[in-house]
């Protein structure tokens, strides 16, 4: 029930944003009409993104235990603990997949972040890019609400300051149309969760001396490196090269690119560190053992 609450609280505050921005167009008579149509289609859009994607963490999580119990035979060995991270990891996985190849594709494939359009390109958004930052504010309302409820079965203080953080930039740009550009560019980090949750899954079923496991470490420790340091030296510096741009984003959103980013920045400098070590570790036992 809680990401429900959680969902109806997101709800809560769409039509509070909808309804100042509608106040200040109070003097546009004629097109009061459509403005409030246009409004209440655009609300129901981001509302029916969001249950999508908590609706697609509910299958996938029924379908990862479903599907692991009856191909995976260490799933039937694991406990009722071990088996909860194990379906949660499902879901994660899948999210982590469908955004960082939406993200990819509407920063690289499509048109709209393209600097020979005259729009700012803080104030570009499309319907499938707001549907794209709905889906993941559904998952990220889910898994956090998993996370709390099973708190700390699903991780520690820093998945809740992630996703605490995660969650409060995506809402924000979807509600105002602005940033996407950044937001895409941070949801693509999201490509190296695959990796993370496969090791996790060998480990657990005691294929940690696989070679399996040796090449997955040191594909998520380049993959990282690409996505998670590199993309946001990347980013910090598209930032400066528009700051003239950045600066005409709304107030909080404004301060939030300032301080939610480095912040996020500085944990995946962490786990990179972290992640680093495993590697290291994991390539001298295997060069001991040969």
């Amino acid at each position: 029930m809680f990401p429900f609450f959680l969902l109806f609280s997101f709800n809560n505050c769409c039509c509070f944003f909808l309804w100042e921005r509608g106040k200040r167009m109070r003097g546009l008579e004629m097109g009061a009409g459509f403005f409030t149509v246009a409004t209440s289609t655009k609300q129901l859009g981001w509302l029916s993104s969001v249950l999508a994607g908590i609706l697609m963490c509910k299958v996938v999580y029924d379908l990862t235990g479903v599907i692991s119990a009856s191909l995976v035979k260490e799933y039937r060995r694991l406990n009722r603990k071990q088996k909860l991270e194990w379906d949660n990891r499902g879901f994660s996985t899948f999210h982590a997949i469908v955004a960082s190849a939406c993200a990819l594709y509407l920063l690289l494939v499509s048109d709209l972040f393209y600097d020979s359009r005259e729009q700012l390109v803080i104030n570009r958004s499309s319907s499938f890019s707001n549907t794209t930052l709905g889906v993941s504010i559904g998952y990220f309302l889910s898994d956090l609400a998993m996370i709390l409820y099973q708190y700390p079965a699903l991780g520690g203080v820093e998945y809740l300051i992630h996703h605490g953080l995660s969650l409060f930039a995506i809402t924000q740009s979807l509600f105002s149309g602005q940033a996407q550009i950044y937001i895409l560019m941070v949801l693509f980090t999201e490509s190296t969760t695959p990796f993370v949750n496969l090791r996790w899954y060998l480990d657990v079923a005691g294929l940690k001396n696989s070679k399996l496991y040796i090449y997955n470490g040191v594909t998520l420790f380049l993959g990282w490196l690409v996505a998670r340091i590199f993309l946001f030296v990347f980013y910090f510096y598209h930032m400066y090269v528009h700051f003239d741009q950045v600066k005409l984003v709304y107030p909080l959103g404004f301060y939030s690119l300032l301080t939610v980013p480095p912040v996020l920045a500085t944990m995946n400098l962490f786990w990179f560190w972290k992640i680093a070590r495993g590697m290291v570790r994991t390539l001298s036992k295997a060069r001991h053992s040969q």
